[in-house]
């Protein structure tokens, strides 16, 4: 806890959360990932690990996974976890899921790029995913991001413009076996594409 913050990777509680009720293993010891996430949620909405005593905004990379994992507990739920999911939702819609909002510049560049996987981290189309699950693709706040995602089209699909991981055996940071396909700017990745396909059908703007 600093200046009255709690500084917590809610990024893990808020994936497990979202996994488990996904994959229909949800069993009431869930209540304890959501009392955990609604006690650790800042002021602003989201959370955030900074160990900056300064830091007084959330982060998106510490609040896309505790939305996720609320709003789908919320879902067969009820209770409070929605409303604290579409409290967060404010942090991305606020600065229109990549933009800042005090001068309307990129926050970080990897944040326009499209990845998969996306891990614990963020992108605009993780960002447009995650508020397709509050059914909120409909405010003019994600239309830039949207615009951005349609015109990053290519031939056949949408591509990894980035990635995440190194391919390899060895258990280290950044790490994995699976080889997801790599990245290209003119070659589609079938997972970017399934993602990229159903947000644009969320949002009503599938051109096939």
């Amino acid at each position: 806890m600093m200046q009255g913050r709690h500084r917590r990777c809610g990024s893990q509680q808020g994936n497990a959360l979202w996994f488990l009720v996904t994959l229909g293993l949800a069993d009431d010891r869930c209540e304890a990932l959501v009392e955990r996430l609604l006690h650790w949620q800042w002021p602003d909405g989201g959370w955030n690990c900074d160990k900056n005593p300064d830091a007084h905004t959330s982060s998106f990379c510490e609040t896309l996974l505790p939305m996720r994992g609320l709003a789908a507990y919320a879902k067969t739920t009820g209770g409070p976890a929605w409303d604290a999911a579409r409290r967060a939702a404010e942090v991305l819609l606020s600065r229109r899921l990549l933009y800042r909002a005090s001068t309307g510049e990129l926050i970080h560049p990897e944040f326009a790029k499209l990845h998969y996987p996306l891990y614990w981290h963020y992108d605009y189309l993780g960002g447009l995913k995650a508020l397709a699950d509050l059914d909120l693709l409909g405010d003019p706040r994600c239309t830039d991001a949207l615009d951005r995602l349609e015109a990053a089209r290519v031939t056949d699909g949408w591509p990894a413009q980035a990635r995440y991981y190194k391919v390899s055996a060895d258990i280290a940071l950044h790490n994995d076996c699976v080889d997801w396909g790599g990245t290209s700017t003119r070659r589609a990745d079938p997972w970017v594409t399934a993602d990229a396909l159903a947000v644009l059908g969320a949002a009503g703007r599938l051109r096939l």
